[in-house]
């Protein structure tokens, strides 16, 4: 399997890659999903949000009202932290089982904003971010998400810097142009990934690349190994 970890700011365009890249081929499992789903009613994880944050984060059926969880959270560091140490394990014990049930040949995209946030340890073969400007950031969110400008940038300002996430990716795919040379720029990087996820295979078969070793390329197109 070659799995590649989508991050970026919110209102970024991560979504959208994975959209274009699931086109082509890729699983698509998305780290939002899960996590709605752990917290579905009747789950112990919704549960446990109910007990540390009471029923005011409910609505009337029983599911999370999670617009008053994040009015809750988002403005409080520590009642944030409270709710990650809830939700981060059941998000992580769901990501795992759902990647170890893919073909051992599938390229799997795991579209994860918090990636960095969470301090993920999954095995990636590659990591992308996606970015867009702050100002664009918070026009998207305004527009499409029907929140204030310092809602936006409240949001924004809980999640790492771009700095941050550019030092963990391998590569950086901007938003900040027309759509159509952004899906070209993840189209051609997706190209490079499917050489690479092939490669992997050809090299895991004959037993020379062992589990747990990352493949790297080098600026020859020739493989290289490193944990």
């Amino acid at each position: 399997m070659f799995l590649i970890g989508l991050t970026g700011g919110i209102a970024a365009g991560k979504s959208t890659v994975a959209e274009h890249w699931q086109s082509l081929g890729a699983v698509h499992l998305d780290a939002d999903a899960i996590a709605r789903q752990v917290v579905q009613p009747g789950t112990p994880g919704l549960a446990a949000v109910e007990a540390e944050f009471g029923a005011s984060v409910l609505n009337e059926n029983g599911s999370l009202n999670r617009s008053a969880l994040a009015d809750i959270v988002f403005n409080d560091p520590e009642k944030r932290k409270r709710l990650e140490a809830i939700t981060h394990p059941l998000v992580r014990a769901e990501t795992q089982a759902q990647i170890a049930a893919q073909r051992a040949d599938a390229m799997v995209v795991y579209n994860i904003p918090l990636l960095v946030e969470s301090g993920s340890q999954l095995p990636f073969d590659r990591i992308v971010t996606v970015e867009a400007p702050l100002e664009e950031q918070v026009k998207r969110m305004v527009s499409h998400r029907q929140m204030s400008a310092e809602q936006a940038l409240a949001r924004i300002r809980n999640q790492a810097t771009p700095a941050q996430r550019a030092n963990a990716a391998d590569f950086i795919l901007s938003s900040n142009q027309d759509l159509g040379l952004l899906l070209k720029d993840a189209g051609k990087l997706w190209l490079q990934f499917e050489r690479e996820a092939n490669e992997k295979l050809r090299l895991q078969g004959i037993g020379v690349l062992k589990n747990g070793e990352r493949l790297n390329f080098n600026a020859d197109g020739e493989a290289e190994f490193g944990s």
